[in-house]
């Protein structure tokens, strides 16, 4: 009962961030505010839809906090102040990317969300599940896949026009936070045999990160700003992306290597620590 009270105040609390974004954006952006409006029903019907699935198969406390925690950076990231900060700062525009990359995205794996939303959709998302299942056993791909976000949106056109256009603005959000959860979920999930491969794919995400976040730090010239003053600012979130992601991904890689070069895991303790969950039958 405790746990049902306090799904349905973080429910409401949700409910009270988002409803100044819609009146912003009616007064604002009026029908161009539409995908943002779009996302937020879609957020909090998920994190409902969840709410729901969990109340009837019960996972566990941590999961629970997991999805729950995500939940909200997602919400404070895209719907509150810090969304308002990164219109006008790069510094706090790679904060609210980091958040979703290298925060929110990891703790939807641990969640293992799927099943519960299953439960209440049914069979409606089963060929979804399978083909994730399938793209996230070659954590490679997935990290091509996330490099390819992460180098798109940081492109000078991209960052501008996801700045201006609300649907640009919705589909960089949704593209970082899709790919991340893969990339996390094809090398977090349990198998010792696959834990090589997944420190691979976090090394070249180390280095190609690194390098975009460098050539951040080390450009003479401001890349998303005519203002001189913006060099200092498109600084800050070159090391932002360079130093702490950098750190998460390495001290990630190096847990897969250790895993990979100690002892093989029961099949069942290898079962039970399943990242998402094993595919539908």
């Amino acid at each position: 009962m405790c746990v049902k009270k306090a799904l349905v105040c973080a429910l409401a609390v949700s409910s009270a961030w988002t409803a100044p974004a819609f009146a912003h954006g009616v007064e604002s952006g009026g029908i161009e505010q539409a995908p943002v409006w779009f996302t937020q029903v879609l957020f909090l019907a998920a994190w409902f839809t969840y709410a729901v699935g969990a109340a009837r198969q019960r996972p566990s406390v941590p999961a629970r906090l997991a999805l729950h925690g995500a939940m909200l950076i997602v919400g404070l990231a895209l719907f509150g102040p810090l969304d308002e900060l990164a219109e006008r700062s790069a510094a706090w525009h790679m904060v609210q990317h980091m958040l979703l990359i290298v925060v929110v995205a990891p703790l939807l794996v641990l969640a293992r969300p799927l099943p519960q939303w299953r439960a209440v959709l049914g069979g409606r998302i089963d060929g979804l599940w399978r083909g994730l299942h399938r793209t996230s056993r070659r954590p490679m791909a997935c990290a091509l896949v996330h490099a390819v976000a992460i180098w798109f949106w940081h492109a000078p056109g991209p960052y501008g026009a996801a700045l201006e256009v609300p649907l640009w603005h919705v589909l960089e959000h949704a593209s970082f936070l899709f790919s991340g959860w893969l990339f996390w979920w094809s090398v977090l999930r349990p198998g010792r045999a696959g834990t090589l491969a997944a420190a691979g794919a976090l090394l070249f995400t180390v280095m190609h990160t690194g390098l975009l976040g460098a050539l951040l730090v080390f450009a003479e010239v401001p890349l998303y700003s005519v203002a001189q003053s913006a060099v200092v600012d498109q600084q800050m979130a070159g090391l932002l992306m360079w130093v702490p992601g950098g750190l998460v991904y390495l001290l990630v890689a190096v847990w897969a290597a250790a895993r990979w070069l100690g002892p093989p895991r029961q099949p069942g303790a290898e079962a039970e620590g399943s990242g998402m969950g094993a595919a539908p039958g």
